[in-house]
């Protein structure tokens, strides 16, 4: 959409894309505060937070920090300044932030304690303690610290992005008389940033200290014979958006791998200091940055909660946590299992993580291993470093198999994973392209081309989700694995236009993003708009990551207005304002926040009784419409269809425990439930899961 279409819409039909995302980060910090949720999980979810947090500012608030830089004019559908945009963000995240330390220094951390799972404060110390964590730093920690001296021959360091450093103020001159009063010591990343003691020195289950406790205590020993008045510690967050010329790139993959190294070094965009820190050195290193007093937070302890996320997983307490559970199987694939022979018989719907992904992975090693299998294609944007996928597909090309991977190499904190996947894949003789400059391909696609007695037939799995099996045990998405000949038709059709050259052709039934999916996707809003002003039924339920595509929400207002019932399931960012009078009564938005993600795309129109449905890889955003290459792909067998719109939809829409319902000013609430309590996920887990 250009700007000049984007601004034939009314401003206050739109809210804000940043506020909602801080909106998103308030209702999982919500989740650490319930004490329904088990205790570990808590702190999981207050790490989240912060891990949400650094990609926001790394991102969202860097980009508004460039629009105020260059002047530029509003670019969001709300028309607000980036000035404007950034003072509330400023105040918000601020509030979101000081609210995040009081629950985890007042309620968190002391319940942890009466658990026997305890963070000993230096002050605390015993006489034996302090022997062990001093032969620790002396033996583990010291070797590898560069404390630096600042003077003019050793000006102020380049800190790494997120990195924990620490300020020192210094007082007596050194070996050479130098006196420069300051010294930055860098905390090396290899390091732990929480370290457990050993039982017998804490006398409680678990006990830790962390990294910068530690720095803290043994500074002065790096700056011997000097006075130590303050050792402060602080880190800065850059902005880590990656640039690339389309106009000057000859080779993505070069110019990536120059590239991603200066994602460390940034522009600053928001300082963290502890609270202790003093106004001289905290003035001091705001001016390093080039930062101002709204990009500085104060907090009342560790600089970077993300560092505990490891904690839950070094403490063995399962009543603490979520219940194990083992991922089900459709019946189909019981016991020992030919998966071409069963998606020959049917098609096979695999909904994660209540369903395993392993039957994904045992399709892609029998199609390494099959005789007769003669080719393979595939999409990656995020696998992991270590995924079995990847050498299933190492393996087929050393075995001579065609094997052809598009890798997307601009796939956001992925990319160093994906060029290591990319050189690893064309090393093994598989053909490796990076699909079309400017468009990343988002689409989640496996297609296996089999010789059988008639001739070759396609199999294809599509998905909503990655091809990553670690984040498939905690993402909810849904696969397709199916044999259909249109469908595959479609499918290699798309795999031609990536690795090749060429027109778009029409497609059966994949609806394809740049072309098709946004015209369809408001074709068929438009329908049900028209039947509902013919006085028939109408209805449209949707469930996305996000929302922000302004015709996309017009029609949805458009199709309120003539009377259609419209269901939004929208788990983050939603700039459409419901139940608006004269705008959007019939439009109801509500955010499922539980132990899962939920990350599947889920289309459905009434479609006068037809029902039709999508499943995607694409949320309703103007990126995935038009700067993605993404797939909608139909439902087709009734019996699978059923099941999408009960598990993926209905349950959803029923729950009253998880739920957080939208008003038309970008807030939420969760309503408390007189009746029977439905958890969306707990109702999956007990359907689908293993005992």
């Amino acid at each position: 959409m250009t700007p000049q279409a984007l601004h034939e819409f009314p401003a206050d039909h739109f809210l804000n894309r940043e506020f909602s995302l801080l909106a998103f980060n308030r209702r999982v910090l919500a989740q650490a505060a319930d004490d329904r949720v088990p205790l570990l999980e808590r702190l999981r979810f207050l790490c989240i937070v912060s891990s949400n947090l650094d990609e926001f500012f790394e991102i969202r608030v860097a980009g508004v920090k460039e629009q105020i830089k260059l002047r530029s004019h509003a670019t969001g559908a709300d028309r607000r300044s980036a000035q404007e945009v950034f003072r509330r963000i400023t105040q918000e995240a601020h509030d979101l932030i000081e609210d995040q330390y009081e629950l985890l220094n007042a309620v968190i951390l002391p319940a942890l304690a009466k658990e026997g799972i305890v963070f000993l404060r230096r002050s605390e110390w015993n006489e034996e303690q302090q022997a062990w964590i001093h032969a620790y730093f002396r033996r583990e920690v010291m070797p590898v610290l560069t404390p630096i001296g600042l003077d003019p021959a050793h000006p102020f360091p380049r800190v790494l992005n997120k990195s924990l450093n620490f300020a020192v103020e210094l007082e007596g001159k050194d070996a050479f008389g130098r006196n420069s009063g300051a010294a930055i010591v860098q905390a090396p990343r290899a390091l732990p940033r929480v370290i457990e003691l050993p039982r017998n020195l804490t006398g409680v289950d678990h006990g830790f200290v962390f990294l910068s406790s530690i720095l803290h205590k043994h500074v002065g020993d790096m700056f011997s014979g000097m006075t130590v008045l303050g050792c402060y510690q602080f880190r800065v967050t850059r902005n880590s958006d990656l640039f690339v010329d389309d106009e000057e790139v000859k080779n993505l993959r070069t110019a990536l791998q120059g590239e991603l190294p200066q994602r460390h070094f940034g522009d600053g965009v928001r300082l963290e200091v502890a609270d202790n820190c003093s106004e001289i050195m905290t003035d001091f290193l705001l001016q390093q940055f080039g930062l101002g007093r709204d990009d500085l937070y104060q907090v009342p302890g560790i600089v970077n909660l993300v560092r505990l996320m490891s904690v839950p997983d070094q403490v063995d307490r399962q009543d603490l946590k979520f219940p194990v559970f083992q991922p089900g199987l459709p019946k189909q694939l019981s016991g020992r299992y030919d998966m071409f022979d069963a998606i020959r018989k049917n098609d096979i719907l695999l909904h994660h993580p209540f369903q395993a992904f392993t039957p994904v992975i045992e399709f892609l090693k029998q199609a390494a291993d099959d005789p007769l299998v003669v080719a393979i294609k595939m999409t990656v944007y995020r696998t992991g470093t270590d995924s079995v996928l990847m050498e299933h597909l190492l393996r087929a090309a050393q075995k001579g198999k065609e094997v052809t991977v598009v890798v997307e190499l601009m796939a956001r904190f992925d990319e160093e994973a994906n060029l290591s996947i990319a050189a690893r894949l064309e090393e093994s003789g598989a053909h490796v392209v990076y699909g079309v400059f400017g468009y990343k391909t988002h689409a989640k696609l496996m297609l296996v081309l089999r010789r059988e007695e008639h001739g070759y037939r396609r199999y294809v799995h599509l998905g909503t989700g990655n091809y990553h099996p670690r984040t498939t045990r905690f993402y909810t998405d849904f696969g397709l694995m199916t044999c259909n000949d249109e469908i595959a038709a479609d499918a290699n059709e798309v795999f031609k236009q990536l690795t090749g050259l060429g027109k778009a052709s029409t497609l059966t039934h994949l609806w394809q993003a740049p072309f098709t999916l946004h015209s369809n996707m408001l074709e068929a809003i438009r329908a049900e708009t028209v039947a509902a002003r013919a006085g028939r039924k109408a209805h449209i339920i949707a469930k996305m990551n996000s929302l922000l595509e302004p015709e996309i929400i017009e029609a949805l207002y458009e199709a309120s207005q003539a009377g259609v019932h419209v269901d939004l399931i929208v788990r983050g960012v939603c700039c459409l304002r419901p139940g608006v009078a004269g705008l959007s009564e019939n439009i109801r938005v509500r955010s499922v926040i539980g132990r899962f993600l939920e990350h599947h795309r889920i289309y459905y129109f009434y479609a006068d009784g037809v029902e039709k449905l999508y499943l995607a890889s694409a949320d309703w955003m103007e990126r995935n419409f038009f700067r993605r290459i993404e797939v909608a792909f139909p439902v087709l067998e009734p019996k699978l269809k059923r099941r999408v719109i009960k598990e993926g939809l209905r349950a959803y829409l029923a729950d009253n425990c998880q739920a957080w319902d939208m008003d038309g000013e970008g807030q939420y609430r969760m309503k408390p439930s007189k009746r029977v309590r439905t958890c969306s996920q707990d109702l999956l887990l007990g359907e689908l899961a293993e005992e």
